[in-house]
């Protein structure tokens, strides 16, 4: 039986474990080590075995995950959130779709210093629906622009999948970051064109209200706001690196939340808890992925992909779109991070090896882009949106459909800023060129 075909019995063996309900990092494990067994035999195995998982670990990149989780859970238990909302909804809610666009620029904001999109998603569910329903939005709409707003978490930097992707495909962090800007603020203008839209032609969806009472809210902002600047701009500049820059932010997080009051020991223990068994998960992850991917590797699968397509006679863009169709498909049945990690193995050096006209760092750098995009789009597509399940899940009087149906004009939005940003690298591109 040859490496390719193992290969291939080997993706459908894990899928398989993965729809049973086994964890998506032991899957990856367990399906890699048979696999790389069944190549090279039981002895390679245990001689990669045995210095492998240290090396791994002992990354000091990888100790920025934890940082930024950190952070983000700092930022959520502080309540941080709620001031976001309600200083965007006194500044917005008097348009027509106001609170809604609040919903979009607090989550964009609250992005900066969270980088999780379930988080920012379960945050603002409990921060900002009671506000949207209370003053007459209908539940549906309301909901999925909470769903939405929560990938802003992975799409404005920091953000903890372009981490993953940067460490596995050996790519400047920093640099992803940039590049990462100005898509990112594409989907709060784009998100805030559409909620502006539905707001017009179906005003009962969305009304216009009047916040009063928030000028509190104001001044629960400024600390956070700049906590953003010093940890993004520090980091664009050069003034510290991305792990400085994550200790510095959750330390920041961690003196805004005592001196508001809104972090005591419980809240300091859970948030500390909470980093402990996300880090867990990813790094169990990162382990299977590790495995998995040398089992690919020894089967040159990934390879034989790469060489078959490059020489199919395809336009390298129609490969791409391809590529990024899978992805969108992949992302609406499976979590973001093990389908970057499942995918990459084989979907990276298919494009590292087409022709763009691009340098092939920058390739890279843009392809990651393109990547958390649909990452995006994946967390709130049907049938197996991350995002809608936890509203749904938090509302629970609201039907899925329900959302899924007002979700669809954001989905459109998010298509068009994807056929931009792969029609247009230099919208990914720009800061990193002129910032390096």
């Amino acid at each position: 039986m040859s490496g390719t075909t193992i290969a291939i019995i080997g993706f459908a063996g894990m899928l398989v474990l993965i729809a049973l309900r086994m964890p998506v990092g032991l899957a990856m494990l367990l399906t890699g080590s048979v696999g790389y067994v069944s190549l090279v035999g039981l002895p390679p195995f245990l001689n990669f075995m045995k210095s492998t998982p240290y090396h791994l670990f002992a990354n000091y990149t990888l100790s920025v995950i934890p940082l930024f989780v950190l952070m983000g859970a700092f930022a959520e238990r502080s309540g941080l959130s709620t001031d976001l909302f309600r200083a965007a909804a006194r500044a917005l809610g008097q348009r027509k779709g106001g609170l809604a666009m609040a919903v979009i620029g607090a989550s964009t904001l609250f992005g900066a210093i969270c980088g999780s999109s379930v988080a920012t998603t379960a945050t603002f569910s409990r921060a900002a629906l009671p506000e949207l329903r209370r003053f007459g939005y209908e539940p549906a709409f309301a909901s999925a622009t909470v769903a939405v707003g929560g990938t802003l978490g992975i799409l404005i930097p920091p953000s903890v999948i372009l981490v993953v992707y940067a460490i596995a495909t050996e790519q400047n962090i920093v640099k992803l970051f940039q590049a990462a800007l100005i898509p990112g603020l594409l989907a709060t203008i784009f998100y805030c064109c559409v909620i502006a839209l539905i707001a017009k032609r179906k005003f009962k969806l969305a009304p216009a209200v009047s916040m009063e009472g928030s000028e509190s809210a104001w001044r629960g902002v400024w600390p956070a706001a700049i906590v953003a600047v010093i940890v993004v701009g520090g980091i664009y500049g050069g003034v510290f690196t991305p792990t400085e820059g994550a200790a510095v932010g959750a330390v920041a997080m961690l003196i805004i939340g005592v001196a508001r009051g809104s972090l005591g020991l419980a809240e300091i223990r859970t948030s500390l808890l909470q980093t402990a068994e996300t880090t867990g998960m990813i790094f169990l992850i990162l382990l299977g992925a590790e495995v998995f991917n040398s089992f690919l590797a020894l089967s040159r699968l990934p390879t034989e992909a790469a060489e078959a397509i490059a020489s199919s006679g395809y336009p390298p863009f129609a490969i791409l779109a391809m590529l990024l169709a899978l992805y969108i498909l992949l992302g609406a049945v499976m979590d973001e991070l093990a389908m970057i990690l499942l995918t990459l193995p084989v979907f990276f050096p298919v494009v590292s090896a087409l022709d763009f006209g691009l340098p092939a760092e920058e390739v890279a750098i843009w392809f990651g882009i393109l990547v958390l995009i649909v990452v995006g789009v994946g967390l709130v597509a049907p049938p197996i949106g991350l995002n809608v399940f936890v509203v749904a899940a938090i509302v629970k009087d609201t039907e899925i459909s329900g959302i899924y149906r007002r979700i669809l004009p954001f989905l459109a939005a998010d298509l068009v800023r994807l056929a931009l940003v792969a029609g247009f690298p230099v919208l990914a591109l720009f800061l990193v060129r002129l910032l390096n």
